[in-house]
């Protein structure tokens, strides 16, 4: 079993020989493999294209489109899980300190300046990557210290963008 949170949503997921279960129910559907990275799904009368467009190991993460949108997917497997459950997750272990680019990409717009007070979830940056806008938002509460790139700056992935 491992957990995915899309949108501020989490689904439990598990997945065996049978069938795949989200949130304890049974997802029937067709794919077909359409390159390396992209895949069609039909379900029922729904048919969706998805592409997967990178993954981060470190932070668990995946960055895929569906259909025209881009979003991004968290995981968590079942080690990951329990740790949450004893409160001792990467979350709850320190204060929000930085944050980093998750990608390469050109700074199209700042959302925060130093002294701003910013809640989990907060846009604080638009990062263009792969002709695609990317907002970048806050994985904790805290208050900028210092933003360290301007507008239309070009970022390298894991660079430092703002100090909390």
């Amino acid at each position: 079993m491992f957990s995915v949170i899309l949108q501020n949503s989490t689904y439990s997921v598990e997945k065996n020989v049978d069938e795949t279960l989200v949130n304890q129910q049974a997802i029937t559907w067709d794919l077909k493999w359409m390159g390396d990275r992209k895949i069609h799904l039909i379900q029922g009368a729904r048919s969706l294209e998805a592409e997967l467009l990178a993954v981060d190991l470190d932070a668990k993460t995946l960055q895929i489109r569906l259909g025209k949108k881009t979003t991004t997917l968290q995981l968590k497997n079942q080690f990951d899980l329990l740790l949450e459950k004893m409160g001792m997750n990467s979350a709850s272990s320190g204060s929000l300190k930085e944050i980093k680019a998750p990608m390469p990409g050109l700074i199209l717009d700042l959302k925060v300046a130093p002294g701003d007070v910013v809640k989990k979830g907060d846009v604080v940056l638009i990062l263009e990557a792969m002709k695609m806008e990317n907002s970048i938002k806050s994985p904790g509460d805290g208050i900028v210290k210092e933003v360290k790139v301007s507008l239309k700056q070009s970022v390298e992935k894991n660079q430092v963008l703002i100090h909390f």
